[in-house]
């Protein structure tokens, strides 16, 4: 059968169903001692000084950290997103003289169990002397804030500008220009597993292993490497079972330095979970984001320009996507339209708040909520039918590939694709004119009922490069090693699907080895959509030298011209007479030393390969929400949803429609409910559950997901597109714009919480 395009079964779902999968929290070695953090309660201080006398006192502890002990410590590097001047503003895994967020790490203490250690937290006392706290961008860069950093004057460590035509003549041409600020919401991934590690060093071996859940583990052992002094060659890193990535899981955090530390300064094995309040308060946050825009257009609606100006608000440090997030929004605030005059204006800020980085659609969520609410307003101001003005402005399917104008730090040009033609099925699907037709009358009862749009392009499988390595076992068997990591996604389906497809074996016969860097030694790990796009097309390089091989070592074998041989079925066997044919099992004996020495091979079935590219390939959709707002309380119920996304080629639509299910709820979840909020002083207050809503199955409707395939890649030889983050990159673009529908407002920031929602409804009255 023809695996690629089946449905089969998430294969590393088994061992989780039977209880025999682990994750770092079963990780288990021995003489394991547990650690706890301690973590600044001050947003902005100077350290004055860390007395640890009483919790060293303490039965069970066995010893703890701090700065005092890490001499020549360095600061945790950018792996990406690397603007110049961030690198001002980069981290030291533990606080030397200054605390710049609430939770950032003061000491860390190690004792027998996590009971002991974090009542040893309580003993240890910090001197610290307050400093003013800062938490607006805005307020950050005015000259009365406090320097956060003694290198980053006004507290801006980088910022750049995009600029294609000329903006400032078209803007002076417009018939109608729509001037408006949009602000996005704090919030993050909050996966299921919080973040964890076990270390242990063996002295005899001098070897530190790592077990602990990063969809970037080639990245990390690197970085673990620098800041250690260790060899890689002296660092074995492990990927176990991942509750959940989304982006967040792809930094490196102070702990992955300070737990490897621990367990070399103290000589024993060493675990660290973080608790929820731990999550929330010092894992990545992401989204927060300012925005001034003007939109110029003609009176049939053409636009002409738009012109932004953008606050990053990057919290306390540049952690190690860099400047990811907002490279990404000005690259994708043109989203799907023909703009001939660009400009955006960047401001990187600091802030006394939880280090920023990326979060599924990192920077496009953002600037899809933005680009959708301008044209919804445009439209409204025109006279014209949202969908409308969207197909007017489009690209079209003969304008591809498209380049949407220089930007330095991202690729961009669209590579395949019918947008405007996606929209119409889309439309066509939800019946839009009778959604309106019910809408209007449901408006004309007095009930607030709306439809809203939201279109995307999106980003995905960034290079530059991927490894895979591909061998022959002796019992047949294809084994694949892949430098791609696990975060959930049911990467080891899709590219056991590819195997087996590329190698006519059954998918039973194929096994893939990734986050283990003593065999796979190099990788760029899973981020951005990549995994399949770049690991599955090094895995197809890697198959055809094998196979390559296979039949030379047939063709020598049984005395046939290659080009007379066929694969099928695990087998090389001669045209016409399949009686003469030899297995793979049989293959492997003839690879052996000896034999493959005697008729001059190299020994062994094993080739590996790169797959290298500068271009990525450019999903895109279409979101349709459709939703009621009460108007006593402010609360959005969806009443139904749409997403429908040309993702070039589907592997396993199943794997595709489940990644469509998930981002969706998370898009939900960031439009409606999640949102970081921080006092004056910079204490943070959501810290539980109880503060931080989640979405539940009472808040995601049953969503209609739809999965295209009419426009494969031209960049990999799958014509694979990213299908990881379609499902949330449009959902507040088309939450906002049903509300505002319903309601007859125009929302302007997200979250759309009941309180913001009755806001717009008391502001509507009074005009």
């Amino acid at each position: 059968m023809a695996y690629i395009g089946s449905n089969v079964k998430r294969r590393e779902d088994v061992p989780l169903l039977r209880g025999i999968g682990k994750y770092v929290g079963d990780i288990r070695r021995p003489g394991m001692v547990h650690a706890a953090v301690l973590r600044s309660t001050r947003a902005h201080a100077r350290l004055v000084a860390i007395d640890t006398a009483a919790a060293l006192e303490l039965p069970g502890v066995v010893g703890v950290l701090t700065v005092a002990d890490m001499p020549g410590l360095k600061t945790i590097p950018m792996r990406t997103g690397q603007l110049p001047g961030l690198e001002r503003s980069q981290q030291t895994p533990i606080a030397t003289d200054r605390v710049r967020y609430v939770g950032e790490p003061v000491a860390v203490v190690v004792a027998r169990d996590r009971y002991v250690a974090e009542d040893a937290l309580e003993l240890v006392e910090v001197v610290y002397e307050d400093l003013p706290a800062v938490i607006d961008a805005r307020t950050s860069m005015g000259p009365e804030a406090p320097r956060l950093h003694d290198a980053v004057p006004g507290n801006e460590p980088a910022g750049f500008q995009v600029e294609t035509g000329d903006v400032k003549r078209a803007l002076s041409e417009c018939d109608l220009i729509i001037e408006q600020t949009f602000e996005t919401n704090r919030h993050a991934a909050v996966p299921l597993e919080t973040r964890g590690l076990v270390a242990e060093y063996d002295e005899s071996r001098a070897m530190l292993t790592v077990w602990g859940p990063t969809k970037m583990t080639h990245t990390n052992w690197r970085i673990l490497s620098e800041l250690s002094g260790l060899p890689q060659s002296a660092i074995h890193f492990i990927e176990p079972a991942v509750g959940g990535g989304f982006g967040a899981r792809g930094e490196f955090y102070p702990e992955d330095f300070l737990i490897p530390f621990a367990a070399m300064h103290f000589r024993v094995p060493v675990c660290w979970i973080e608790d929820r309040s731990e999550h929330l308060k010092s894992t990545n946050h992401s989204r927060q984001q300012s925005y001034r825009v003007r939109l110029g257009l003609r009176n049939d609606g053409a636009i002409a320009a738009m012109d932004a100006d953008i606050l990053f608000d990057m919290g306390g440090y540049t952690r190690t996507h860099g400047g990811v997030p907002i490279v990404s929004s000005s690259a994708m605030l043109q989203g799907p339209l023909r703009i001939p005059n660009y400009r955006c204006q960047i401001h990187c800020v600091l802030t006394n708040k939880t280090p920023v980085g990326t979060y599924r659609s990192p920077g496009r969520y953002e600037a899809n909520f933005v680009r959708e609410r301008l044209l919804d307003m445009a439209s409204h101001r025109l006279g014209l039918d949202p969908a409308e003005l969207r197909r007017r402005n489009m690209i079209r399917p003969e304008e591809m590939p498209y380049d949407l104008g220089r930007n330095p730090y991202h690729y961009n040009v669209y590579d395949s694709g019918d947008l405007p033609g996606q929209l119409d099925a889309a439309l066509r699907h939800m019946d839009y004119e009778e959604l309106q037709r019910r809408c209007a009358a449901a408006r004309a009862e007095g009930r607030a009922m709306g439809v809203g749009i939201g279109c995307f392009v999106e980003t995905s499988g960034i290079g530059p490069w991927e490894y895979a390595r591909v061998e022959v076992g002796n019992n047949g068997n294809v084994v694949l090693y892949c430098g791609i990591n696990s975060v959930g996604q049911g990467i080891a389906t899709a590219l056991s699907q590819i195997v087996a497809d590329e190698m006519c074996v059954s998918i039973d016969d194929v096994r893939v080895v990734h986050g283990d860097t003593a065999k796979v030694p190099y990788g760029n790990g899973s981020n951005a959509s990549r995994s399949t796009v770049m690991g599955g097309s090094a895995a197809v390089g890697a198959c055809r030298k094998v196979k390559d091989k296979l039949m030379r070592l047939a063709s020598a074998e049984l005395e046939i011209d290659a080009g007379d041989l066929e694969l099928a079925d695990g087998r090389i066997s001669a045209r016409g007479t399949p009686e003469r044919s030899l297995d793979f099992a049989a293959l492997a004996r003839l690879a052996l030393p000896g034999p493959a020495l005697a008729r001059g091979f190299a020994p062994g079935i094993s080739e590996e390969d790169f797959f290298a590219t500068d271009k990525r390939p450019f999903p895109y959709g279409v979101h349709v929400a459709v939703v009621e707002v009460d108007r006593e309380t402010g609360i959005v119920e969806i009443l139904d949803y749409l997403v429908m996304e040309d993702v070039g080629r589907k592997i396993n639509p199943m794997i595709v429609e489940g990644q469509m299910a998930g981002g969706l709820a998370q898009g939900i979840g960031g439009a409606l409910l999640e949102e970081f909020v921080f006092d004056q002083d910079g204490q943070p207050q959501a810290t539980s559950f109880m503060d931080y809503l989640m979405p539940t199955a009472m808040d995601v409707p049953r969503g209609q997901l739809i999965s295209t395939e009419e426009f494969p890649s031209p960049h990999n030889p799958l014509g694979v597109k990213g299908a990881g983050e379609g499902g949330i990159t449009a959902a507040g673009a088309a939450l906002a714009n049903a509300v505002s529908n319903a309601l007859g407002v125009e929302v302007t920031r997200l979250p759309l919480k009941p309180g913001y929602v009755l806001e717009l409804m008391d502001a509507a009255e009074k005009h």
